[in-house]
């Protein structure tokens, strides 16, 4: 049997020709997903696979399917004769595009073999005789050339009898160690300093061993740790052969791993006896080896062995975590071609140079848009920061700054200075750090999936997306001061109790129909929805929220407008907010310098003045004007003994629900000077630094809430009545509907029902609607219009459909939460404004704007 072995992902070529078993030799060693065949590409396009015709158009599909599998990461086979060369180079040239190695298999059958299989099949009986006799010589030029044309990996079997026993062995490509998972410890750019080194793994839980002469020739973690070295462990620096030897020790151990840096690239050059110029801190390694070389003259030669050894980059961790030491782009992740091995040594540069006469790079990370995260050196930095995902470990510890690891998963820092200025630098160690661009279009025009942890998959059309990039474009804060939008909420199923559209017991049986006991209602306060970021100062607001200008934080509506149109009202409101926080103790004991509030602004007037005026108003003066007219006229009628008595009860009717109408939009409006008369009711507390509360149960959070409130001694913020609620439990059940009519009864809005404990799901899996309002019957008069109580109007109300609405809310509040778990995890602000941005196109979904 001949073990074939092929790349786990790479673009395999069978060459052979007509008859020669190639499509029964694929069906029989691979997927029939992962093979493409040029008869059935023929197919495709013309009915018939044997239409020689069609060839061209034929071979534009399958370079086109194949090209489409290989940059999905999809092992490809391709069933083509491929007997010209100019066949094999187009294929070739797909795999460098998709940076994945090309592998041939020549089916090399005798020729009578494969006229007797044509002869017996009916659709090639009538093949010219030349075509097989044809193939075979151009077969048998091409077969020396093959490397030479790009192959990396040639087989060739000979006869049927290799062919049918031949078996494929599908190998891991060696930078694909997606198996390990760590825990790692990802050290940066070490440069010789080996005193550094050592301090700095002891410090990362390390034991080292060392030889008869006190030398660290390793290291082990007790808890199974793995170290991994982001490269350049060379040059410059006062020990490169002390850090060799205990980085090789290590990886031998089997507790390290290190991936080539540029600096190990050419020392290996130069130890194989390539011409290189000795600079950049070669010379003194060169000089350092020498003198090695004469206590052990072996040393030398296990070093070159070494670094030939090692691998441009490394995927570890199922795919979350890629090291390489200039960095690297995610499409050339777990790829394998020159180029990756060039970016990943070396990065990439713009072209130009600096005022040091060095090369200026081009900054990758601040384009990257990739879910692993990529940790790299190369470049020193003055510190080691996060960005989009990526992040630098070069320190400089050679050039006097500090030798730093990144512990993984944690995600935690730990450095340890350099004992001096071993080496100075072209340029000066303290430039800036990278910094991200502003945000890019395409990270949310078109049409869009959203990854959510809640609720899987969440998608935007492209019609909803542009609404929304209207809206976030022209009239929206900043998005760094936005990181979570609220999502919209469903009513509670439609009553049938005479009188009301909507009534406590819908919501309590909906929630026990869904298997949750417990619930919260809370008072609905009839304000304007806004979201407040409550910074301790302002150096917070800047380094957590890039804002700039003494802003200290933001108060925004649920589209992402600023609540005021007066910064300095905002900052007034903000100052108390943050006054009451610092009085509750709540810094210190959410160990945090900001936190994010979901509340209600009132009164309602103070932000929807005009719809007032303009809509509400106007009805109710209209029927002010017209309705006592007309019952005054009916009257006098009645008087004189017209038969009117049932067109008079009528006007009455319609008179009152006018009234009541007039007086349900009153109750919601007041007048403000400032912050003087403006209340702000938050009911629940959403994050705070390095935690998502979204899941804490709301109980808690609403405690946490009454304590800023009482702590705020002007009266500005205002506490949320609630009563908690089981829906097992007939009296609780009773107990909560008369709160809910006394609450009503007395002006108020009416309540949200809400799962006790967020993120509450179904027996089956599903998530529950995260709250219901359920609205008073005198406030969805502002809803329906002043006589929706009347018995007609009601019945035909009644039949509103709610099931839009519902799927709306849940997916807009899967979003939300995604938004806080991505700010509380430190990811970059791109990601988190994905979602943030996901809520507000899904606001623009056509649906009842009365639900």
């Amino acid at each position: 049997m001949t073990r074939l072995a092929v790349p786990d992902l790479s673009l395999i070529v069978l060459i052979g020709t007509t008859g020669s078993g190639k499509s029964t030799f694929a069906a029989r060693h691979f997927a029939s997903t992962e093979v493409v065949s040029s008869d059935v590409c023929r197919g495709l396009v013309s009915d018939d696979q044997n239409d020689q015709s069609a060839s061209s158009d034929a071979f534009d599909v399958l370079h086109y399917i194949a090209g489409k599998r290989l940059a999905a990461g999809r092992l490809t086979v391709v069933d083509a004769t491929n007997v010209q060369s100019e066949a094999r180079r187009q294929l070739l040239r797909l795999a460098r595009e998709h940076d994945v190695l090309p592998v041939a298999v020549v089916l090399d059958v005798p020729e009578a073999v494969c006229a007797e299989r044509n002869a017996a099949k009916p659709d090639r009986a009538d093949m010219p005789a030349h075509v097989i006799p044809r193939q075979r010589r151009e077969l048998r030029r091409s077969l020396r050339g093959l490397e030479r044309e790009g192959f990396r990996r040639v087989h060739v079997l000979r006869g049927v009898e290799e062919v049918e026993g031949a078996e494929i062995v599908r190998e891991r490509r060696y930078n694909d160690l997606r198996h390990l998972t760590g825990p790692f410890d990802v050290i940066g750019d070490v440069h010789g300093c080996r005193a550094e080194l050592e301090v700095l793994l002891e410090q990362l839980g390390y034991r080292l061993t060392r030889d008869d002469t006190g030398r660290a020739v390793g290291a082990h973690h007790p808890e199974g740790r793995t170290a991994v070295f982001v490269g350049d462990l060379v040059d410059r620096g006062p020990d490169s052969p002390g850090v060799l030897r205990l980085a090789m020790g290590m990886v031998e151990a089997g507790s390290a791993l290190v991936v080539s840096g540029n600096h190990e690239q050419k020392l290996g050059r130069h130890l194989r006896g390539r011409k290189v110029r000795l600079a950049h801190g070669l010379a003194e390694t060169v000089e350092q080896l020498a003198r090695e070389a004469e206590a052990d003259p072996a040393f030398p030669a296990r070093v070159a062995e070494f670094v030939d050894g090692l691998i441009s980059h490394y995927v570890l961790d199922g795919g979350r975590l890629v090291v390489a030491h200039a960095g690297l782009p995610e499409k050339y992740h777990n790829r394998t071609s020159g180029r990756v091995r060039a970016h990943a040594l070396y990065g990439d540069t713009t072209g130009e140079t600096d005022e040091f006469g060095l090369p200026v790079r081009y900054p990758w990370a601040e384009d990257y848009r990739g879910r692993a995260a990529v940790v790299y050196g190369h470049t020193p930095v003055p510190d080691a920061e996060w960005l989009n995902n990526t992040i630098c470990l070069d320190t400089g510890c050679v050039f006097g700054g500090a030798l730093t690891a990144l512990r993984w998963p944690e995600r935690e820092l730990v450095g340890v200075p350099a004992e001096r200025v071993w080496y100075e630098p072209v340029r000066p160690l303290g430039g800036e750090s990278p910094s991200g661009r502003p945000l890019a279009l395409t990270d949310v025009a078109g049409r869009r999936v959203v990854e959510t942890r809640h609720l899987g998959r969440v998608a935007v059309r492209e019609d909803n997306a542009a609404a929304a990039l209207e809206v976030m474009s022209r009239f929206a804060i900043e998005p760094g001061l936005m990181p979570y939008l609220p999502p919209t909420m469903a009513p509670c199923a439609t009553s049938r109790e005479e009188g009301y559209l909507e009534h406590p017991a819908e919501a309590f049986a909906g929630y026990a129909q869904a298997g949750v006991r417990e619930v919260v209602c809370q008072e609905k306060h009839m304000g304007s929805r806004a979201v407040a970021l409550v910074c301790r100062d302002a150096a917070t607001a800047e380094k957590r929220f890039d804002a700039h200008g003494g802003v200290t934080g933001a108060l925004y509506t649920r589209t992402g407008r600023p609540f005021f149109d007066d910064p300095a009202l905002t900052g007034a409101l903000l100052d108390r907010l943050r006054a009451a926080v610092d009085a509750a103790g709540l810094w210190q004991e959410l160990d945090t310098d900001w936190l994010l509030l979901d509340a209600e602004l009132l009164p309602w007037s103070a932000k929807a003045a005009g719809l007032l005026r303009e809509q509400y108003a106007a009805v109710g003066a209209a029927a002010g004007s017209v309705l006592p007219t007309v019952v005054a006229d009916l009257e006098r009628a009645a008087a004189r003994g017209l038969l009117v008595g049932a067109l008079l009860a009528d006007q009455r009717e319609r008179a009152g629900c006018a009234a009541a109408f007039t007086e349900a939009y009153r109750r919601y409006c007041w007048p403000v000077d400032g912050l003087d008369g403006i209340r702000l009711a938050p009911f629940q507390l959403l994050a705070v630094e390095g935690r998502s509360l979204a899941g804490e149960p709301h109980d808690r959070q609403l405690a946490l809430i009454d304590r800023m409130v009482e702590a705020d001694p002007g009266g500005l913020l205002r506490r949320t009545d609630r009563l908690l609620v089981d829906t097992g439990d007939p009296a609780s059940v009773d107990a909560g509907t008369k709160w809910w009519l006394r609450l009503t009864g007395a002006g108020g809005e009416g309540m949200v029902v809400k799962p006790l404990h967020p993120l509450t799901r179904r027996p089956g899996g599903r998530l529950v609607q995260p709250g219901v309002k359920c609205r008073g019957r005198e406030y969805l008069r502002i809803v329906y219009g002043p006589e929706y109580t009347r018995p007609r109007q009601l019945e035909r109300l009644r039949e509103r459909h709610l099931g839009h609405k519902e799927s709306l809310a849940l997916r807009e509040y899967a979003l939300g939460v995604e938004a806080l778990d991505r700010l509380a995890a430190g990811e970059p602000l791109w990601r988190v404004h994905e979602a943030v941005f996901a809520v507000l196109a899904l606001e623009s979904e056509p649906v009842d704007p009365r639900l």
